[in-house]
């Protein structure tokens, strides 16, 4: 497009201001987006591994008419807000945002990534808080689903009309809102294969639905753990006998399962003994884990609820860091077989089951974990009890690709221009399986993954809080981006590839 006006000279975009950005994004948030996220919150709109009847209790549909009523009405031109509806599947808003006139991408495009519905209630709210109740004290916004992840539309809009108010041009704009996500976003690749064509080819992928460290700069998300697990049942008996009559005799289930367990972890240090769920650590996520440890100090573990005398599993900062990340974990994190102690008599039970979770390597595959995991529990089983291994969830983590000169210059410059400290890179222990997939889905683009879920805002818990400010600055960031993103393209720095039919399903436990 020729920018010249008679007898003048070419127009030169303008050149992004963070003044003016920062002034943007905090009007647009104090004046708009809180008291949208104030209506979210208040919708149970739980995703379907919680609400299997979400279709019929119409929650799901409440909260996308919020979304898709707000973003009609924003002044975006030449901006399409659709609600995609596949048969049998949750719902998707699909926003596709022109680019700027001059901006010279091509095809080039960015697609911005988000999720809508909401882990359940949870109990341990504070009296004067609660899932459903919008509560804003200090800075904050309490309550289920505003930092994970309703936000997302939001900040993702308000980045780009910012660019726009200053005359900053950008590339074309995708942004996809799924509703499925919590359970482990089975739903989305079906969706991205039917919208692959209006997708188009991202060259950059942008994702606000992760964590930071802290709130005083941008961190973003390198890498994921994946996730193994099931039930694991012991039986000895056919039925429940006198504790004094048979013990000694019969060997307890729960002294089998300890055996067995012992089997998966050291008790002493909680390492895996089994040498197969290990990944060889890289070098640069060692350093990442290494500057993490340094500015967070102990904040590392001074974020958990610890009792009173208690301490981490190792002094060493960095070791906790990549403990955290990089190293598989086990947890019992269910019991069956066990009376409450309030009607425990004297009986040898005749069985006892645990739910296990075991966190994996970022680059180990999760189907080969679960297959090691009932190789190793169900072989040669004590006294021959009866052992099974029910596997609920096999998921492979994700390592992010390494970083582009431009979006980690892109990123730097967003932290110190908006926070006024450098922007910082850790992986994160949860396991989110969209993120493979979208790895998997297109294999040409870079990502940007960044969040506002920080100290204490306690996702899927009790007293879960959006941190205002910091919602603020991450849309700054992104919008930062988004323009050195169009720079990056005008420069040849950029590939964007569309998406691959088909793909991995990454999980369908949900994001945990």
């Amino acid at each position: 497009m020729d920018t010249r006006t008679p007898d003048s000279a070419p127009v030169q975009p303008a050149a992004l201001e963070p003044a003016s950005i920062e002034s943007f994004v905090g009007e647009k948030w104090d004046d708009d987006i809180v008291p949208q996220l104030v209506e979210y919150i208040r919708i149970p709109n739980k995703s379907p591994m919680f609400d299997a009847d979400w279709a019929t209790h119409g929650y799901m549909d409440d909260a996308v008419t919020l979304m898709e009523r707000w973003a009609k009405a924003q002044n975006v031109p030449g901006m399409q807000v659709d609600v995609v509806r596949l048969d049998g599947r949750t719902p998707l808003i699909f926003i596709d945002i022109p680019a700027s006139a001059d901006a010279g991408t091509g095809e080039d495009c960015v697609l911005l990534y988000g999720h809508l519905d909401k882990q359940p209630e949870m109990t341990g709210w504070d009296d004067d808080l609660g899932p459903w109740t919008p509560v804003l004290r200090d800075g904050k916004l309490y309550g289920r689903g505003g930092a994970d992840d309703g936000y997302a539309l939001f900040g993702s809009i308000a980045a780009i009309q910012a660019l726009q108010a200053q005359g900053v041009p950008h590339a074309r704009c995708v942004v996809m809102i799924e509703a499925c996500e919590e359970s482990g976003s089975y739903d989305l690749p079906a969706y991205v294969d039917h919208l692959a064509e209006r997708i188009g080819k991202p060259s950059l992928v942008v994702c606000l639905d992760s964590g930071c460290g802290n709130y005083d700069q941008l961190w973003c998300t390198t890498s994921l753990r994946g996730l193994a697990g099931g039930n694991l049942t012991i039986k000895v008996l056919e039925e429940g006998v006198h504790s004094g009559d048979a013990s000694g005799i019969v060997p307890s289930s729960f002294r089998v399962l300890r055996q067995l367990l012992s089997r998966l972890e050291d008790q002493q240090s909680g390492r895996i003994l089994i040498e197969g769920l290990h990944a060889e650590i890289p070098a640069d996520r060692y350093a990442q884990a290494k500057k993490c440890a340094q500015v967070l100090g102990t904040e590392v573990y001074d974020k958990f609820p610890f009792l009173p005398g208690m301490s981490p599993m190792r002094e060493d900062l960095t070791e906790l860091v990549l403990n955290r990340t990089w190293r598989p974990a086990l947890s019992v994190t269910g019991v069956d077989g066990m009376p409450a102690l309030s009607s425990a008599g004297n009986v040898l039970r005749p069985f006892t089951a645990v739910k296990l979770s075991l966190r994996l390597p970022p680059t180990l595959d999760g189907k080969r974990a679960g297959e090691l995991l009932q190789h190793e529990l169900l072989r040669d089983p004590p006294y021959g009890a009866h052992v099974s291994l029910e596997l609920e969830k096999a998921s492979t983590g994700w390592n992010a690709p390494t970083m582009t000169p431009w979006l980690e210059r892109a990123i730097d410059a967003g932290s110190r221009e908006f926070f006024g400290k450098p922007a910082m890179y850790m992986g994160e222990g949860g396991t989110i399986p969209f993120m493979g997939m979208l790895g998997e889905k297109f294999p040409g683009a870079q990502f940007m993954i960044t969040g506002v879920l920080g100290p204490h805002s306690n996702a899927h818990g009790p007293n879960e809080f959006l941190h205002i400010a910091m919602g603020k600055r991450v849309t700054a960031c992104v919008a930062k981006v988004i323009a050195e993103h169009r720079e990056a393209s005008l420069r040849g720095e950029t590939l964007g590839v569309a998406a691959v039919e088909g793909g991995e399903h990454h999980g369908s436990h949900g994001c945990c």
